[in-house]
């Protein structure tokens, strides 16, 4: 009897579909993934970000319509759409599994019929495995406060590094950079806190491919309020990707730097997208 449900093709475990244009009059769009049209698993299995905030719970799936129940803004801008699949599972036939389709370090003494030694150490990573990672992955922190200048775009350079795979990001320039052999879509997010008590006019946090803006949050900020914003994009090899901030209150003002939780930036490669 021949498949009946969902297309194969549309099951998998993370899926990047395209982003969506909002006219601030339509409630309901049309999802898809490379100009096709997309119907996801269900409105739980998609995760979308609109001005950097992931929506949860607001909008339903019908098909491949998406319906946010209200008309978005025009000046709203899409993030990312990320689709969640529920993977396949079949029973394989008996004597049919093969050594390569055991991952490494998985088989214990107790599954052997008789005792071998595992106790020897394998050291270095195999490519097989490694290339299942979400890498080129880093976190790196702003460990002192800095000067947001009045009505300027100014750079947040993160200046202390949590981790960083691939050395590909630059404490000194706040700056990373897509390592040779790793193009593809990438996830990022950055976050900072105004330290001044008086109020900002603007308080805008952005994230750059190449100097080029690709996502960006705006607040009316309060006294200390902090402002955070994702994105994701598809990446070239040699593409440099930072995060700035910008205020107009009429003067500089301070910017939280000097704890892990106050300015930060991280990202990672998306596998399999």
């Amino acid at each position: 009897m021949a498949y009946i449900g969902r297309g194969l093709d549309k099951i998998s475990n993370v899926e990047v579909l395209d982003n969506i244009t909002f006219d601030g009059s339509s409630t309901s769009f049309t999802l898809q993934k490379g100009g096709v049209n997309f119907t996801p698993s269900s409105a739980n299995n998609i995760l979308v970000s609109i001005d950097g905030v992931v929506q949860a719970g607001n909008f339903t799936c019908s098909g491949s319509t998406i319906d946010f129940g209200v008309a978005v803004s025009s000046s709203s801008v899409c993030n990312f759409i990320i689709h969640y699949g529920v993977g396949v599972i079949t029973e394989p036939s008996d004597n049919s599994v093969t050594a390569a389709k055991i991952p490494n370090g998985v088989v214990s003494n107790a599954h052997l019929a008789g005792s071998i030694d595992l106790t020897t150490k394998v050291t270095g990573v195999l490519p097989e495995a490694n290339s299942q990672q979400m890498t080129p992955s880093f976190k790196a922190h702003r460990n002192s406060n800095f000067t947001a200048a009045d009505s300027t775009t100014v750079s947040i350079v993160c200046d202390d590094e949590e981790w960083d795979t691939d050395s590909a990001y630059d404490t000194s320039t706040g700056k990373f950079t897509v390592p040779s052999g790793k193009a593809g879509k990438y996830v990022f997010y950055a976050s900072t806190r105004n330290a001044t008590s008086n109020d900002t006019t603007r308080f805008v946090i952005a994230i750059r491919n190449n100097g080029t803006g690709i996502a960006q949050a705006n607040n009316n900020n309060g006294d200390e309020d902090s402002v955070v914003v994702t994105a994701a994009s598809n990446l070239s090899v040699g593409d440099e990707v930072d995060c700035t901030i910008y205020q107009n209150t009429g003067s500089s003002r301070t910017i939280f730097g000097d704890s892990a939780d106050k300015t930060t930036f991280f990202g990672f490669r998306i596998i399999g997208a």
